[in-house]
């Protein structure tokens, strides 16, 4: 039970770095086209292309349950409960935290929640793909804290 508990933990923290990773690489490379939309506001849905990333990551955490259930993988749980508990998290700071897609949170003013939207801000400064900072969610260069 312990691994199980490990493996969560562990591909939690993994999933910073692959939304990092994702985010510079591929959302702000060869996938661009499926990003753009969230750094401009000339869209008139409420949804956006870029929500698509969402679904890939729900498809993969799925992929994990389900090699868990057939017995493939004993750490299947673990890892898909981690992407997914990583995604309920981004959901909750990227998509209500700071961009009120929902409106809620819009009180909360620590150093960490001030820090975090001071980062987020300056990730969007670039409409462009190239020339962008910030790519990770939850762990905040230290010069956002300074400001």
């Amino acid at each position: 039970m312990i691994l199980q508990i490990i493996a969560f933990f562990a591909t939690f923290c993994v999933m910073e770095f692959m939304a990092w990773f994702s985010h510079k690489y591929i959302m702000h490379g060869f996938l661009w086209k499926l990003h753009a939309d969230h750094h401009r506001k000339d869209h008139d849905s409420w949804f956006e292309r870029n929500d698509a990333f969402f679904i890939f990551y729900a498809v993969v955490s799925m992929g994990f349950f389900v090699l868990w259930q057939q017995n493939y993988l004993i750490y299947g749980l673990a890892i898909g409960l981690g992407i997914f508990a990583y995604g309920f998290t981004y959901f909750m700071v990227h998509d209500i935290f700071i961009h009120q897609r929902f409106k809620y949170f819009r009180t909360a003013n620590s150093r960490y929640a001030k820090a975090l939207r001071r980062a987020h801000k300056m990730h969007h400064k670039h409409t462009g793909k190239e020339h962008g900072e910030c790519f990770g969610m939850l762990v905040i260069p230290r010069k956002y804290f300074k400001q």
